[in-house]
């Protein structure tokens, strides 16, 4: 059927993990996207959010996850490798991961990493809107 059509079509980006028919995606291969800037995110649903809100200029790249103790989700289950290439060229790494535990856990373990490489890193503010409320 149609949807078994489209699964077929659709694969993970060779360079950050999107979703897309082409390979590397559209957003890789966008000349108006900053290079430099990769923004870092767990899931491609989290990647596709922040594309909706047209926030960010850069490139994305999807680790698949986030470090986990308990689920025994180590370094080598997630995209990290491609990502410490791909940070080689990049003028500043942006992490967008989860307030949870595990997201920060492995937004620190990322920051060490790329700390490591002299690669500017920064993270999306997380917390209230002045104004808002709990």
């Amino acid at each position: 059927g149609a949807l078994a059509q489209v699964a077929e079509k659709i694969s993970p980006c060779r360079d950050c993990g999107n979703l897309d028919s082409v390979n590397p995606c559209a957003i890789c291969t966008d000349p108006r996207r900053e290079r430099g800037m990769i923004c870092v995110v767990e899931q491609v649903g989290d990647l596709w959010a922040l594309e909706r809100a047209g926030a960010f200029p850069g490139c994305y790249h999807v680790l698949g996850g986030t470090l986990s103790a308990l689920d025994g989700v180590g370094p080598e289950d997630l995209n990290i490798v491609r990502l410490l290439e791909r940070a080689d060229g990049a003028s500043e790494v942006v992490l967008a991961l989860n307030a949870t535990v595990d997201g920060q856990t492995t937004a620190h373990y990322l920051k060490d990493l790329l700390a490591a490489k002299g690669v500017a890193v920064s993270a999306l503010a997380h917390g209230v809107p002045v104004g808002g409320e709990l």
